[in-house]
């Protein structure tokens, strides 16, 4: 069931014909029309004409409830990864620093940008952070 109409139904035949299996998979498109009131959708089946089902119509209402739930998990998955993206920090890209080292560490200076400036002998105060640590953070902040 592909969310869309003509151009994307194109697209997905490409696809299977792409990977020959054009002729053991029903593609079926539903696009809403131009007004996009639901209860207006177009259905595309390839060797047909699009058609609308009755407004009223069990199969029409189970598809668009259908699409609705897939919409619904798709946005609540960007959403999701956004803001994982959002809270990413360069302290993930060290070596030997997990999510609890890093929490001690923007817990004692606030930010990634503080830790970045920190000496070692600050870094070292940090619960958690042995010298080692502490020289690898400062070497992946200062070495070019």
């Amino acid at each position: 069931l592909i969310d869309g109409g003509q151009g994307q139904m194109t697209a997905v035949r490409q696809i299977l014909a792409d990977l020959g299996v054009e002729d053991r998979v029903v593609a079926i498109g539903i696009a809403k029309g131009p007004d996009r009131d639901a209860g207006r959708e177009r259905f595309f089946v390839k060797g047909r004409e699009s058609f609308m089902l009755p407004v009223r119509d069990p199969v029409l209402y189970f598809v668009q409830r259908l699409r609705d739930e897939v919409h619904r998990f798709a946005i609540g998955s960007h959403r999701a990864r956004r803001k994982k993206e959002m809270v990413k920090s360069p302290l993930d890209e060290i070596a030997g620093i997990g999510p609890g080292r890093k929490r001690a560490l923007l817990l004692a200076f606030g930010t990634a940008k503080a830790v970045s400036r920190a000496a070692v002998e600050d870094l070292v105060k940090v619960d958690g952070i042995s010298e080692h640590v502490a020289k690898l953070v400062y070497n992946h902040f200062h070495e070019s």
